[in-house]
């Protein structure tokens, strides 16, 4: 079992951190007591399995706290558990920053005592524990796809690359735009199978209603341009650290030219490897 111990200062990312790692499927637990950590490496270790990634978010901040983390790192490695440090680091003038936008107080800045004051203390105290990670990251000029990146590479594995996920949904005009939609394509220019007799009653996911869709020019031109359009954007997202993208196909009531275009474009995704559900959302309105 391994375990992953994340400390560091105050405001450095933490727990931003541990969000990335629960991601990469690490067993995350934020605000771990240095001296429950035996205890529940225990509790890991009796599930036979269950948790062979686990990663501690601490504040060793407590009493006697920066001596005990070294001392329960040495007794967890003797209950035969992989552990590593992961230290998050920021410089001064960052964290200053930081503190003062989230207008939160800094746990060791008191009466008399200012942000900064507080910041360079808490590095000294914890200068023995930053000697002995095993990483360093420092996040100071770090957007938050930049430390996802930083944290993959070092620890995804071998061979794992990042992945989105895409969600691609159909919707109405008249029922109003999705709200988590990242891209809106608007397919209201396209010949509507609606005005067709035998058509009307049918939707999207019907082979005759496909078929009259994609069998214009101006369809099948469309749906390049889409499929062009993603495939130019996908890694840039992957490389922002954007984790999810709704894609949203949008015709007047959502139930044929719209369907059609999310299940192609949904089929195409599939196709490449891309993780892609298709939600049709106004196909029963």
């Amino acid at each position: 079992m391994e375990f992953l111990i994340i400390t560091g200062l105050s405001g450095a990312g933490k727990s931003r951190a541990a969000d990335v790692l629960e991601d990469l499927d690490y067993y995350c637990v934020d605000n771990m007591p240095v001296a429950l950590m035996p205890r529940f490496a225990e509790l890991c270790l009796a599930t036979r399995g269950r948790y062979e990634k686990v990663a501690l978010v601490t504040d060793v901040r407590e009493r006697d706290g920066f001596g005990e983390l070294l001392v329960t790192v040495e007794e967890l490695k003797g209950m035969d558990c992989g552990v590593r440090i992961l230290y998050m680091d920021a410089d001064v003038r960052t964290l200053v920053k930081r503190y003062k936008e989230s207008r939160r107080p800094h746990p060791l800045a008191g009466p008399g005592v200012s942000v900064e004051q507080a910041v360079k203390k808490e590095d000294e105290l914890l200068a023995p524990v930053k000697e002995r990670a095993d990483y360093v990251v420092n996040s100071s000029n770090l957007t938050l796809g930049m430390l996802q990146n930083r944290l993959f590479s070092l620890f995804a594995g071998e061979g794992k690359k990042r992945e989105i996920s895409v969600t691609v949904v159909s919707f109405g005009y008249k029922h109003g735009l999705p709200m988590d939609a990242d891209l809106v394509f608007d397919a209201r220019f396209l010949p509507n199978p609606y005005y067709v007799e035998n058509l009307r009653p049918l939707c999207g996911l019907d082979r005759p209603v496909g078929e009259f869709v994609f069998s214009y020019q101006q369809t099948r031109t469309f749906m390049d341009k889409i499929e062009e359009l993603i495939d130019f954007l996908l890694p840039l997202y992957i490389e922002e650290g954007k984790l999810g993208l709704t894609i949203a196909i949008g015709c007047t009531g959502g139930r044929h030219r719209s369907v059609a275009i999310a299940a192609a474009l949904n089929d195409y995704l599939s196709a490449k490897g891309v993780r892609s559900v298709n939600v049709n959302r106004d196909l029963d309105k």
